[in-house]
């Protein structure tokens, strides 16, 4: 029995350089440190399909939540740097609903969404009476996943599922209620997305948690069920981690620091 192997981009769309350790790990001891945070979407690709994990967010948004964070590209954008039309994509993975993972949702007309169906309950459900657990979604996204409902447009998911040969969903929670990883296989062995199953390589080897989070436990169990899924532990990919740029080989010299490879071996092996 064969299983398809695939190439897996993580793209660069936005940063933030002047984030503090305190806003990204729980009871840090060093906590006015600083600790950048980057933003991804990924692409997994073969010469059967490609698969989009993640819409990113736009300017729009960034300006309505008048951030810190540094548009560098539109979504859309950076995926055309690496030959991918956003209105071509037919599958693309929304690990979670937050803003920065589920807006710029109209640049991919002709998707169908995967989404676990704990996410869409969380986030039109009553924990979002609390503006606290409010906060990391955007009510046009959440609106425009569930007008994608209506059109026959979305995928719901309940734990483990197959998007496509060699590639998995797998529910983890925590971070948010419905909040899924990706399994992909490569040539190099399973890798993890770990999307913000763990936001930075310390969160997870360290067992030091991200402060935006609905179940700690769950949080702490997903640790050790990606280190089921993947090879190895070094072979789980941060969400948001500047690291996986210095860890990773870039697609080619015209995009590195844009887009890098997570699906070959490690620069520090």
């Amino acid at each position: 029995m064969t299983t398809d192997t695939y190439e897996i981009l993580a793209i660069k769309y936005a940063e933030r350089t002047d984030r503090k350790r305190y806003e990204n790990f729980l009871m840090s001891d060093d906590h006015d440190a600083p600790c950048p945070i980057d933003f991804f979407i990924w692409v997994i690709r073969n010469g059967d399909r490609i698969i989009v994990v993640d819409t990113g967010f736009d300017e729009t948004e960034n300006k309505r939540r008048e951030s810190r964070r540094r548009m560098l590209r539109t979504p859309a954008e950076a995926l055309s740097m690496v030959g991918v039309a956003a209105d071509t994509i037919e599958t693309v993975v929304i690990t979670h609903l937050h803003f920065d993972h589920s807006g710029a949702l109209d640049a991919f007309d002709k998707a169908r969404f995967h989404l676990q169906a704990a996410e869409m309950a969380y986030a039109t459900g009553p924990c979002m009476c609390h503006a606290i657990l409010q906060a990391p979604f955007t009510a046009e996204h959440v609106c425009g996943m569930v007008r994608r409902v209506y059109s026959g447009r979305v995928v719901f998911h309940d734990g483990d599922a197959e998007i496509a040969p060699g590639v998995t969903v797998h529910k983890l929670g925590g971070h948010s209620r419905g909040l899924q990883c990706l399994r992909v296989m490569t040539g190099t062995g399973p890798v993890v997305l770990a999307s913000d199953g763990t936001h930075f390589y310390e969160n997870f080897e360290l067992e030091k948690v991200f402060p935006v989070v609905i179940d700690v436990e769950d949080v702490l169990s997903g640790y050790a069920r990606m280190e089921q899924l993947a090879a190895s532990r070094r072979r789980i990919v941060p969400g948001h981690d500047p690291l996986v740029f210095r860890r990773y080989p870039a697609l080619n010299g015209r995009m590195e620091g844009i887009a890098h490879r997570v699906d070959v071996a490690r620069l520090d092996e």
